[in-house]
């Protein structure tokens, strides 16, 4: 009986050993598909509905815009609104926008240029340190193994560990959420994470706050035969914005239509 519960422990032991290297590599790859995701222009849509106490649609706000990364920060330029697209005026604020942003960055000097590489490899390494601390953060557990369009991946759970002190003030947040997710087996990417919120989750100048019990969900896709990228990201929930207004809603992110981008080619509107 001894014996078999060493055994017993010594597997679950391994097991959340490998659950740790398994999501320590995803997220080395997840950072690693974000930065060259800045070789590829998409369309993303924002759907954004507000809810009554009933859980009914009060009202609903549809955004649709192209996004272009110039000289290595991206652009927006916006394509609908509640489903109807710009009409002329629009189109050409949108493109004098657009245009003024390039000819700002081509124009710079060198010494501009540095500063603006330099600020944006800090925000990297924030971003690094921040998104390195995942796998110290949570206990990683294997729980199952499924298949996703047609992917085997393994079904990872991720517990916050109490008492843990994170060492990057944003990853505080993260010890309020937990969550599961889907790691493809042949490459390591994640494919889906699903979330939950654990208690209040507050930040910005003037106090928004998530409530608990708040859904988040996030799925990626392959792109290309080459690269794992954005898909779909819905956030739904209750909470205040200041010290007065309670809000619920539900709020859904799409990216679709990636393609690469020519520095040389012409922007046109998306249809």
């Amino acid at each position: 009986m001894r014996y078999a519960i060493a055994l017993s422990l010594v597997s679950c032991l391994a097991s959340a050993q490998d659950a740790r290297e398994i999501v320590r590599k995803s997220v080395e790859l997840f950072q690693s598909d974000q930065s060259r995701m800045k070789d590829y222009t998409w369309v993303a849509e924002e759907t954004e509905r507000s809810l009554d106490g009933a859980g009914q649609v009060r009202s609903e706000d549809r955004k649709k815009w192209e996004t272009v990364i110039l000289y290595g920060e991206p652009h927006r330029r916006m394509l609908e609104r509640n489903g109807k697209p710009l009409n002329d005026e629009e189109k050409r604020k949108e493109q004098v926008q657009l245009d003024k942003a390039v000819a700002k960055l081509k124009n710079e000097s060198e010494s501009q240029r540095q500063h603006r590489s330099a600020q944006q490899e800090k925000q990297r390494a924030k971003d690094r340190e921040f998104l390195d601390e995942v796998t110290d953060l949570y206990d990683l557990r294997i729980v199952g193994e499924e298949r996703i369009e047609g992917f085997p991946v393994w079904v990872i759970t991720a517990t916050p560990k109490p008492g843990y002190q994170p060492k990057h003030s944003d990853a505080k947040a993260l010890l309020k959420i937990r969550g599961k997710l889907w790691i493809d087996k042949a490459e390591y990417e994640c494919v889906r994470i699903e979330a939950e919120t654990l208690a209040t989750i507050t930040w910005g100048l003037f106090l928004a706050r998530l409530n608990p019990g708040a859904k988040l969900y996030f799925e990626q896709t392959r792109v290309n035969d080459e690269i794992w990228l954005p898909k779909l990201e819905r956030v739904s929930g209750s909470g205040r914005l200041g010290l007065v207004k309670a809000i619920s809603l539900e709020q859904d992110l799409t990216w679709s239509n990636f393609r690469k981008f020519q520095v040389e080619s012409t922007i046109v509107a998306t249809q």
